[in-house]
C-alpha cells in the first residue's frame, strides 16, 4: 500500500524502508559507536551524523543497516552515484496514472518524515552541488528545501542519518563544510580471524568448516598486504561450491586446486599466493627479490 503525506498542501508519495537480510557479525564496538553518535542526552541535544569509512567490501553498509535495526527503527537506503542530483536526494516529479504530476519523496526525505534511519551509501561519489542541498539537514536547522515543490521539510526528532564512504580513487573530494557536519568518523578495518570465520559462516551456513577455514587463512594472509576483503572471500566460496555442484562432485570436500581456480576467476592469479599452502613460498620469493634489489642498488652506488 502506497503511503502518502501532505506537507504545506503538497502531497508526497513516500518511499518504503529497506527490508534486507543484513546482520552485523563481529565487533559490536562499532555498533555501539554508531549508537552513541545517534544518542540524545538532553532536550537541547542533537544527534550526530556519522560517516563510516573503509575499503569496499568490509561491511560499511551492513554496519549502518544493522545499527538502525537494532535501535528498532526502519532503515531507508539511498545509493549515491556521480550522477545524483539534488532533486534525486529530495523530491522527484513523476507522471501519475491520471496523467497528472505526482511528487515522490526520496528514501532520505521519507526517513526524515517517518523518523527512521537514512543510510546514504557511498556518499563520496556525490558532487558538491548535491551535498549542498543537505547542509541545513546536518546542522541545527534539521530541514531540507525542495525547489521542485517549493516546500521546506523538517526532520522528525527521531530521524537519524549515516553516510558510508569508500576509500578509492573514483570519488569526489568532500567539501570541508560538509565534512565538519559528518562526524564522528567510524573506521572499519579488516576483521580478525575469529570474526572473519563468523562472517563467512553467517553468509554461507552450508559450507563445511574445512573449506571456510582455508578461505579465512587466505583472507588473513591477504590482509597483511592490505589486499582483499571478506566480500571477495564470500564470492570465492560461492563460486567454488557452485562449480563443485555443477560437476557433480562432493561440494563438502576441499579441493585446493579447484579453490585456487575460483580465486583466479574472482580476483587474479597473483592472489593464489595468499593461500596457506603457497604463502611461505611467496614470502621467500619476496625476500629473495628484496635482497637482490638491494644488492643491485649497492652495486650501482659502488660503480
Amino acid at each position: 500500500m502506497v503511503e502518502k503525506v501532505v506537507i504545506f498542501d503538497v502531497e508526497l508519495i513516500l518511499s518504503e524502508p529497506a527490508d534486507v537480510d543484513m546482520e552485523w557479525v563481529g565487533n559490536d564496538d562499532l555498533i555501539n559507536e554508531l549508537k552513541a553518535a545517534w544518542l540524545i542526552v538532553d532536550e537541547n541535544d542533537l544527534p550526530l551524523n556519522p560517516r563510516i569509512l573503509g575499503k569496499p567490501g568490509v561491511g560499511k553498509t551492513t554496519l549502518g543497516y544493522a545499527a538502525g535495526k537494532r535501535l528498532g527503527k526502519d532503515v531507508y537506503m539511498f545509493q549515491c552515484t556521480m550522477d545524483t542530483r539534488p532533486e534525486d536526494l529530495l523530491i522527484s516529479p513523476v507522471i501519475a496514472s491520471d496523467k497528472k504530476i505526482a511528487y515522490v519523496a526520496s528514501s532520505l526525505v521519507s526517513a526524515m518524515i517517518k523518523g527512521g534511519v537514512c543510510l546514504l551509501d557511498e556518499g563520496n561519489r556525490m558532487s558538491e552541488k548535491s551535498w549542498a542541498s543537505l547542509a541545513p539537514l546536518m546542522d541545527k536547522r534539521r530541514y531540507v528545501e525542495s525547489i521542485i515543490t517549493g516546500i521546506r521539510i523538517y526532520a522528525h526528532p527521531e530521524f537519524r542519518l549515516c553516510v558510508t564512504m569508500n576509500s578509492d580513487s573514483s570519488t569526489y573530494e568532500i567539501p570541508e563544510y560538509i565534512q565538519s557536519r559528518l562526524q564522528p568518523k567510524i573506521f572499519i578495518d579488516f576483521p580478525n580471524k575469529i570474526d572473519e570465520l563468523k562472517i563467512l559462516k553467517y553468509n554461507l551456513p552450508f559450507a563445511p568448516e574445512e573449506i571456510l577455514e582455508y578461505c579465512v587463512d587466505f583472507l588473513q594472509n591477504a590482509h597483511i598486504h592490505d589486499d582483499y576483503t571478506v566480500r571477495e572471500g564470500i564470492n570465492i566460496l560461492r563460486l567454488y561450491m557452485k562449480s563443485r555442484e555443477l560437476k557433480g562432485k562432493d561440494k563438502g570436500m576441499l579441493n585446493k586446486n579447484e579453490f585456487k581456480k575460483a580465486i583466479v576467476h574472482i580476483l587474479e592469479e597473483h592472489a593464489i599466493n595468499y593461500c596457506s599452502d603457497e604463502y611461505e613460498k611467496f614470502l621467500k620469493r619476496q625476500q629473495e627479490k628484496y635482497v637482490k634489489d638491494d644488492f643491485l642498488i649497492f652495486k650501482k652506488l659502488d660503480e
